[in-house]
């Protein structure tokens, strides 16, 4: 991981950890600001995608998977723009959705770093804690304040996971 790759995750885990509290604190309101940062995030980094794709990725070998990511993350955030004045019941699914993705994704990538000999652990527990965080809010489904609150809480141990993985020591690999 790069210094700068390693400040973008540290902003991100940081801006994770004030959602979470302003979750929290706000659990009728803030939400609407979670969704619209979530897809604002969604929208740039798919428009991003999308301009990698068009400017250099096309004539590249497998570059037409940037494409497909491009145009998936941008309905991505459509569709998560959209969701501002849906109830609430709805928008907590949809972000209970987005953290079981988010576990599965982390406990497959524990599974590969296992695999080849790296560090799993804590990719792993941090995966099965995002599930845990998902069926603590499918148990609470009918009450939408308390999932705000338990997703607001799963915001903070990610934003503080994120910085922890940018505070490890990487392995560098010199090829002579």
């Amino acid at each position: 991981m790069t210094n700068l790759q390693k400040i973008k995750n540290i902003i991100m885990g940081a801006l994770g950890i004030a959602l979470g509290i302003a979750m929290i604190k706000e659990s009728d309101g803030a939400y609407v600001a979670v969704i619209s940062l979530l897809g604002l995030g969604f929208l740039v980094t798919g428009l991003s995608t999308l301009f990698y794709y068009f400017t250099m990725s096309q004539f590249m070998v497998g570059g037409k998977t940037s494409l497909y990511k491009g145009v998936i993350l941008t309905d991505f955030a459509i569709l998560t723009l959209s969701l501002t004045d849906v109830p609430k019941g709805y928008v907590v699914i949809y972000l209970i959705a987005l953290h079981v993705f988010s576990g599965l994704v982390e406990i497959l990538r524990a599974l590969e770093g296992k695999r080849y000999g790296g560090r799993w652990g804590l990719k792993m527990f941090h995966g099965l804690v995002n599930l845990g965080i998902c069926v603590a809010c499918v148990v609470n489904l009918k009450s939408p304040g308390i999932c705000v609150i338990i997703y607001g809480l799963g915001l903070i141990y990610s934003g503080v996971m994120t910085i922890l993985s940018c505070l490890r020591s990487s392995t560098l690999v010199f090829v002579r």
